[in-house]
């Protein structure tokens, strides 16, 4: 069995002055092969789980193991954020740049890469996402939707190793929700999307993992059970799951 990408071995962690952690004693991993979905009502840890895993927070208890390797400190956690990509649950978190393309290019020019061949892989991934002609487009004037694929312009760009999303569907709207649908389904590597859309967690992930306080449960989720989750259950008898292959969407 392939070794995991990502370990994180019996953490705790807590917010300053919460009640209650967040995780006590909790363990999750990454494999090679895992295309990933973390649900759970709000509160049980999902986008702070990202930030662990990108060394944004630190837990007080247990070790995160990263590509091998044992992370703590800021300087372990560089090379990691060059090598894992990290969509924020807020676009406008994500882009900062005058244009799209200085943005998009900021990712692989902060890896070394000269200007010409940052420039370059822009422009390739802007086409890979359908956003060509959008170069020299003001970055705060962009729609939302707009804002939301130029940010995963800006992640894969940097050609990560490992994806992790957080909500990449919202305040989308149906169009560019599918268009989001057939760019992660022609990705070739493992990633991690936290969502509370079920239809697009069926579409997108091979397993779904329920976050509990001291461990993740990998099952077999309905999709009622994932709307439940955010307390809000359809009037429709879904009976598809979460786990195994997912449907494809047909393009077309």
């Amino acid at each position: 069995m392939a070794e995991p990408l990502i370990v994180v071995d019996r953490i705790t962690f807590a917010y300053p002055g919460a009640a209650s952690p967040v995780f006590q004693n909790f363990s999750f991993q990454l494999g090679p092969e895992d295309h990933l979905g973390l649900i759970g009502p709000n509160g049980s840890g999902k986008t702070t789980l990202l930030h662990l895993i990108m060394g944004l927070l630190r837990p007080q208890a247990g070790r995160i193991i990263i590509f091998g390797n044992e992370v703590k400190t800021e300087k372990d956690f560089v090379p990691v954020r060059q090598q894992i990509g990290l969509l924020f649950q807020n676009a406008d978190d994500q882009l900062f740049c005058p244009t799209v393309l200085e943005d998009v290019a900021f990712g692989p020019l902060n890896q070394g890469k000269s200007p010409a061949a940052a420039k370059e892989i822009a422009l390739a991934t802007l086409e890979r996402l359908g956003l060509s002609g959008f170069e020299d487009r003001v970055t705060y004037k962009l729609s939302g939707g707009e804002k939301r694929l130029v940010s995963l312009a800006t992640v894969l760009a940097m050609q990560p190793r490992v994806l992790l999303l957080d909500e990449p569907t919202s305040g989308l709207d149906e169009k560019t929700k599918h268009r989001l649908i057939h760019i992660i389904q022609e990705l070739h590597i493992p990633f991690v999307i936290v969502s509370h859309e079920p239809d697009f967690l069926h579409h997108t992930v091979h397993n779904c993992c329920h976050l509990h306080l001291d461990h993740c449960e990998i099952k077999p989720v309905m999709l009622e059970e994932i709307y439940h989750e955010k307390d809000k259950v359809p009037n429709r008898g879904a009976t598809s799951c979460c786990f195994g292959g997912p449907d494809r969407l047909v393009n077309g």
